[in-house]
């Protein structure tokens, strides 16, 4: 037979955790959920931006074709590539996102400043500037970053 004192210390030895223990496991474990709760909100905010940036890329694309297709030659000059500043124009994406395009035309650009057709009457190159830009805050890193591109084309003959 087993002494009572040495059996005592066998149960004791076998008990379960204390309320302690299981609340500092409980601690540590939603430490843990909360901070892959805020990685996957991180990552969804990134992926927003990214697709909205994508998307007025895809919208400045558009309007850089649009500029190179037009005519510009000494007896025809498209109306799109008059010089000066156009107004902004908002453009929709096909889910709806809004961007505002913008787009100057300079008729003398190794001149400071964007000369107009009264300026410049018939130029032989012209340097397009065209921004797109969120019209409205939206998710993302990109929402203060304009994309722009500016391109030149030389008078044809």
């Amino acid at each position: 037979m087993i002494p009572p004192s040495s059996e005592n210390k066998h149960l004791k030895s076998e008990s379960g955790m204390t309320l302690v223990e299981t609340t500092c496991a409980l601690v540590i474990i939603l430490i843990a959920l909360l901070g892959v709760a805020f990685s996957f909100t991180y990552a969804i905010n990134y992926n927003a931006g990214n697709q909205a940036r994508s998307q007025g890329l895809a919208i400045l694309q558009q309007e850089v074709e649009q500029m190179r297709a037009a005519k510009f030659t000494p007896f025809l000059t498209d109306t799109v590539l008059a010089g000066g500043p156009k107004l902004p124009r908002t453009v929709s994406t096909q889910n709806g996102i809004p961007f505002v395009v913008n787009i100057s035309v300079d008729n003398d650009p190794l001149t400071a400043g964007i000369q107009n057709d009264v300026d410049v009457p018939v130029p032989t190159i012209k340097e397009v500037s065209i921004t797109t830009q969120l019209a409205s805050p939206a998710p993302g890193w990109q929402v203060a970053v304009p994309t722009t591109v500016v391109l030149r084309r030389v008078r044809a003959n």
